[in-house]
């Protein structure tokens, strides 16, 4: 069945080169790519983007690695290839790094790179933030992985369960992995906020919310589903390091604490990290089905409503890995009914992936073979999965091979094949030119055979009673021969991705350019020249179809020749459309920022503030600290907010757009947004913490120690609410521009919150809490703490609003920087109303 024809014209494929116009020369200089030296200093994210998937892919390789080494030492009972330390550190970091180098990171790298030509944007709204985030991660991920060279990596598992991680593990190695993992859990926050912002404000005119790109659908899922999965680990990063820096007992029963709120806080993360992970492999097999099948996706509005429900549903599953802790009854059985209901969204999916098939005219290719390797692969794994929700059989499977497998069918399944269907599919989008079919079928056909060889029979090793994490086995067992099939299909799956690797480095100089749109794809990134220009697009097209190269007449042709929006750089600037969120009306002509080391140098000092506190070398530390504190400031200072030089700007087809918002809807007002609402998560997850405590004592707060009191907690509540009502008014004045009156607001405002940081943090000091003695008077610190760093931050922004009125870079009319900062203090007082109930009010009334 031919549903459609390739629409894609030929004066689209052709290949003479056109006399460049005067409006697209000042376009290509205004988004030019800094040559020599000066290239690290990129922002653009088609450059940040193919940096980070480099990295994230180099980091899977070290992984398989790693892998590998495991397999040598279990391919025959007794053997001595690695010693019981290092093949611990050896699978703690394969793990480490498959989940958090590679896993999340490869897709929102992916992400970064293609997502701004799949909406037909110039980039999206932060490319330094996008720059900043993967510095951090190369520098987090050098960091973890140099440690195995030294004999210091840790070797808790990838879940760092304590107490084996607390009392019974010296040195730095889980150091590295608390410290060194949050650094990067961070990179991965800030990518989410690019990627949630850009899918909401970056569309281009007419794409509505009905006409979203799928994999764009799939990753507004996933990366809201980051800003509520990584926060909880990030707090029991946080309890964990006090635990073994500074010795306050959270996961010590002795004192009161107890290691299972650590696998909570590790699970409310661990189990949706399996859907961030699957999601957008699923996602691109949504892209790439419709393109194959030469027919729209059947089932659009059930494949959105399915990956939501996905996402939703993963949050409340994570006890399924605790139902051999001594959980009650009646929560096994929800948690296990749970777990057996994502199957029905999952499989909504995987109908309406084969409806398309079905429905159109399939051609065939090596990316279709992976993905239905993948989608083959997945079902298995999933299948396997529904089993051991059955917690009578989790039981018996626990902590065994069998999950072992389990768990590689649904990633490798889930997330490798697809993956490697996309490398095939975007290629040429990055290089201009196609990886080989035919060494593209043997590397599928290597991978595939590799894989089931190699982990299928973990399956029944686990039934057969061999535990995971154990470095050797005795023979006689009937261990022997599943293991050595196992390690000689790891081998052959490692040869396929080596003969990967030889096609996607070979020389190509001879190979010619890939013609346009070399799949006859419908959607907007298949715009893109051959090789890709800087800029994105031409011209910012008007969208009314969700495969627009299919579907609306003439289209390429009408971007190509600028007949859309902003297809000139008058003033040399990098532009953008921020667009509304639902119909994506046109509302400001958004400029970005250009090259700049910021980003590195901020980097480099966040990460010496997390390495230097690693070793506990603590004034090294806090000199980094304020180090990238100061960058930051710089960064903000010279790239945020700018103040135009006119009101407007015309941006073609008759349409003039401001070149300044601020409020809701501008695009730094839902960053603040966003990560505010990271931010309370992670908060919140502490907050879980004090009562998690609460249910498992009989007498909690426990006598006779003392509480924090009521007076000092409850002054330095009402310290901060004075200094939050005197920031809004602050914003008040301003915007009417009563400049003295917006400078005594905002400098009280200051001195109140100074005074009640201080009178918070007198509450517990003056009492004589001792956060060592019990785990009652740590969790009170540490929401004490938070909150008294937060303020820090709030006085911080304070004085920053100050000197950028002062310095003439803020006015009643460009007043982004105290709305947002407004914003933030919305927050900060819920932070503290919430910290002051939980510590001086709860005890009144347990």
């Amino acid at each position: 069945m031919e549903s459609l024809p390739a629409t894609t014209n030929s004066a689209a494929n052709s290949e003479s080169e056109p006399e460049i116009a005067p409006s697209a020369a000042r376009l290509l200089k205004a988004w030019e790519t800094p040559r020599g030296w000066r290239y690290w200093s990129a922002v653009n994210n088609s450059e940040v983007g193919l940096w980070y998937t480099v990295t994230s892919f180099a980091f899977f390789l070290f992984g398989g690695v790693l892998a590998l080494l495991m397999r040598i030492q279990l391919a025959v009972p007794g053997n001595t290839f690695l010693t019981a330390d290092q093949y611990n550190q050896i699978f703690t970091m394969h793990g480490s790094v498959m989940m958090f180098l590679f896993a999340v990171p490869i897709f929102e790298a992916f992400s970064i790179m293609v997502l701004p030509e799949m909406l037909g944007a110039r980039d999206l709204p932060f490319p330094r933030l996008s720059a900043y985030g993967y510095f951090s991660f190369l520098i987090g991920g050098i960091f973890v992985c140099g440690s195995l060279f030294f004999g210091a990596a840790p070797k808790g598992g990838w879940f760092m369960y304590p107490p084996l991680t607390s009392a019974f593990q010296d040195g730095v190695g889980a150091d590295i992995w608390l410290l060194g993992l949050t650094f990067i859990e961070i990179a991965s926050i800030a990518a989410a906020i690019e990627l949630i912002v850009g899918v909401l404000k970056c569309r281009p005119p007419g794409m509505r919310i009905n006409l979203i790109p799928l994999y764009c659908w799939y990753i507004l899922v996933v990366a809201g589903m980051i800003l509520f999965a990584f926060p909880p680990l990030i707090a029991g990063d946080i309890l964990l390091e006090m635990e073994r820096a500074f010795d306050w007992p959270f996961f010590d029963p002795k004192r009161g604490g107890d290691p299972v709120l650590w696998q909570h806080l590790f699970w409310i993360f661990g189990h949706p990290e399996v859907y961030i992970v699957f999601l957008p492999s699923i996602a691109l097999m949504a892209m790439m089905i419709p393109t194959f099948a030469r027919t729209p996706m059947v089932g659009y509005s059930w494949v959105v409503l399915s990956a939501v429900g996905t996402g939703f549903l993963s949050f409340g599953l994570w006890v399924h890995h605790m139902f051999t802790t001594g959980l009650p009854g009646i929560s096994i059985g929800i948690f296990s009914a749970a777990s057996q209901a994502v199957a029905i969204p999952t499989g909504v999916q995987i109908f309406c992936f084969l409806a398309t098939l079905t429905a159109g005219n399939v051609k065939r290719s090596v990316c279709l073979l992976f993905i239905f390797a993948g989608l083959a692969t997945f079902i298995i794994g999933g299948l396997t999965g529904v089993m051991v929700a059955v917690a009578p059989f989790d039981f018996q499977a626990h902590d065994t091979f069998f999950i072992v497998g389990h768990l590689h069918y649904v990633l490798i399944g889930g997330t490798i094949f697809p993956i490697m269907a996309a490398f095939y599919y975007f290629f040429p989008l990055v290089t201009g030119k196609q990886l080989s079919e035919r060494v593209g079928t043997i590397v599928f056909w290597l991978v595939l055979i590799g894989f089931n060889v190699a982990f299928f029979p973990m399956h029944i090793l686990g039934l057969l009673g061999m535990p995971r994490r154990v470095f050797t086995y005795p023979a006689g067992m009937g261990l022997d021969l599943w293991n050595l099939i196992s390690s000689i299909g790891a081998f052959v799956l490692a040869a396929g991705f080596v003969v990967f690797l030889i096609d996607v480095f070979r020389p190509r100089r001879q190979q010619a350019l890939s013609e346009r749109n070399p799949w006859q794809a419908g959607t907007l990134e298949w715009l893109a020249e051959m090789p890709d220009q800087p800029w994105g697009v031409r011209s910012i097209p008007v969208i009314n179809s969700r495969y627009p190269l299919w579907e609306q007449p003439g289209f390429v042709n009408d971007v190509d020749e600028a007949r859309f929006y902003l297809p000139d750089a008058e003033e040399g600037k990098r532009e953008t459309i921020v667009s509304s969120v639902i119909d994506a009306t046109p509302i400001q002509c958004l400029r970005v920022g250009g090259p700049t080391f910021l980003t590195f140098f901020a980097a480099l000092f966040t990460g010496g503030f997390f390495i230097f506190a690693t070793y506990h070398w603590w004034w090294p530390a806090i000199l980094s600290g304020v180090i990238a504190c100061g960058v930051i400031l710089r960064w903000v200072w010279t790239g945020t907010a700018w103040i135009p030089e006119k009101e407007n700007k015309d941006v073609g087809l008759g349409v003039s757009l401001p070149l300044y918002l601020s409020g809701p809807q501008a695009v730094g007002w839902w960053a603040m947004f966003i990560t505010m609402t990271a931010d309370v998560t992670a908060f919140m997850s502490l907050v879980f913490g004090y009562f998690f405590y609460w249910t498992i004592h009989d007498d909690y707060p426990p006598e006779p120690l003392p509480g924090p009191g009521v007076f000092w907690p409850v002054t330095g509540m009402l310290l901060l609410l004075v200094a939050y009502g005197l920031t809004l008014l602050a914003r008040h004045w301003n915007r009417r521009d009563f400049g003295a009156r917006f400078y005594l607001l905002l400098s009280l405002a200051a001195l109140f919150t100074v005074g009640g940081t201080g009178a918070l943090l007198a509450g517990p000091w003056l009492t004589g809490l001792d956060p060592t003695e019990h785990v009652y008077p740590a969790v009170v610190w540490v929401l004490v703490g938070w909150t008294a760093l937060h303020a820090v931050l709030g006085v911080v922004m304070q004085l920053y609003c100050l000197a950028r009125r002062a310095a003439g870079r803020m006015t009643a009319r460009y007043d982004a920087d105290i709305v947002n900062v407004a914003l933030y203090w919305h927050f900060l007082a819920l932070t503290v109303v919430i910290t002051v109930g939980v510590i001086a009010g709860f005890p009144s009334v347990s």
